[in-house]
């Protein structure tokens, strides 16, 4: 399959829950989603089949996976492993590159609070 390039520019964003607004993009094996959340914007506790790969851009994140609380900084990579169960706090403004494995097809029609968690809470 030849390579793809897309512009994050060109993507509309969505505001699925309050102070998380994203934009997401798939490849084949793959689903992107870039974030903007606002300082104490709260990610309730769900879990999904899909392995999370958190990159953190900006800010400041609290993390917590399988009841383990993690602080999250500029260039910092967590791995949330399929099915764990994960809730989350912006402590600061914050720009985040999150990367699942498989494909959310769940995202493919846009991001809504019913989707988010991948349908569990």
């Amino acid at each position: 399959m030849p390579a793809t390039v897309h512009d994050w520019a060109d993507v509309a964003e969505s505001e699925p829950l309050p102070g998380f607004v994203g934009k997401v993009l798939h490849s084949d094996t793959m689903s992107f989603a870039l974030w903007r959340i606002r300082a104490g914007s709260v990610l309730p506790e769900h879990s999904h089949v899909h392995e999370q790969v958190v990159n953190m851009i900006e800010g400041e994140f609290e993390l917590v996976v399988d009841g383990e609380t993690l602080w999250l900084g500029p260039g910092m990579v967590a791995a949330i492993p399929s099915n764990a169960r994960h809730s989350a706090r912006a402590l600061t403004d914050c720009r985040i590159l999150d990367v699942f494995q498989p494909v959310r097809e769940d995202y493919r029609n846009g991001l809504s609070a019913a989707v988010i968690g991948g349908g569990r809470s």
